[in-house]
């Protein structure tokens, strides 16, 4: 029975993967190019400002992956084993935690769904969002992951404690009652969390200050606009528009894998279920949704 449940919810992420696919590339991938045409002008020009002041220029480093290669297999396998992965443990999770509720297979897939888009990636969101080519700088590219990680556990963990925590209280308070304590004993130590995590333009202004980097964006992530010695402004900062376009469609991406994983592993359920319940029940077989 266990692996049926995984291969399911696998194909569900696999499905969900190839839609979000074809969603970043309609809707996502024109303001990354936007965004890799604004870092080449950038980058131009300051290479032209460094020459005209007698720097040293560094030379551009070696393209490994083409921008072509990286715009349909690169995001394509990511997009797509990014979902079959989480499918896989949606089902796991699923699988730990069916019979324990009372509620449908459907809904359960869809509760478990909406938590892990919330724990992996929207509460995360909240302190560190999805950025464009163009903005971070490359001398904090570790520090960047190692955060964005931590936030990701920590949400999870917080997450998964008002749940237990609002599970333990409806008896006593009722569901709608538990909910709001829960939340709001879920809302305290989140905001303690994103309060004590560095933010990332000050994590830049920081390592730029270490290494003594003569960056003119060093206090922030975003590409300010670059000035002439006469404080003429020769090239402008990043397009906000281009900037909270591509963080609207990865949240709309991201809700697409999760939402529709969860749909789709959920119709298999009840399909699943049905099967189970019209065949004839053997000992050593557990039907799927039904706990001992």
């Amino acid at each position: 029975m266990e692996i049926r449940v995984i291969l399911r919810g696998a194909l569900s992420g696999f499905i969900s993967g190839a839609l979000a696919f074809v969603f970043a590339k309609l809707f996502a991938e024109p303001q990354i190019n936007k965004a890799i045409d604004y870092e080449s002008g950038r980058d131009a020009v300051l290479a032209e400002l460094n020459k005209a002041a007698g720097q040293a220029v560094a030379p551009d480093g070696p393209e490994i992956f083409s921008r072509h290669l990286q715009s349909t297999i690169g995001i394509a396998s990511g997009l797509i084993g990014f979902g079959t992965a989480m499918g896989a443990l949606i089902a796991v999770a699923y699988l730990v935690l069916h019979g324990r509720f009372g509620i449908r297979p459907r809904t359960l897939a869809l509760l478990i769904a909406a938590f892990g888009f919330s724990g992996v990636f929207m509460l995360p969101f909240v302190k560190y969002p999805a950025n464009p080519p163009a903005i971070g700088h490359p001398f904090t590219i570790t520090t960047r992951g190692h955060l964005y990680l931590t936030m990701v556990a920590g949400s999870l963990a917080l997450l998964g404690a008002a749940v237990w925590l609002g599970c333990r209280l409806r008896g006593r308070f009722g569901v709608f009652n538990a909910s709001l304590l829960a939340a709001g004993a879920f809302l305290v130590p989140f905001c303690v969390l994103v309060g004590v995590l560095p933010s990332l333009g000050g994590l830049a202004a920081n390592v730029a200050h270490q290494h003594q980097f003569g960056y003119a964006r060093a206090s922030t992530e975003t590409p300010q606009p670059i000035t002439n010695t006469q404080g003429q402004i020769v090239y402008p900062g990043f397009p906000a528009d281009v900037l909270w376009k591509f963080r609207w469609y990865s949240i709309l991406n991201q809700l697409l894998i999760w939402a529709a994983t969860g749909l789709i592993f959920g119709a298999q359920l009840e399909r699943l279920v049905r099967a189970d319940r019209a065949a004839p029940t053997e000992p050593d077989r557990e039907p799927v949704g039904v706990s001992r």
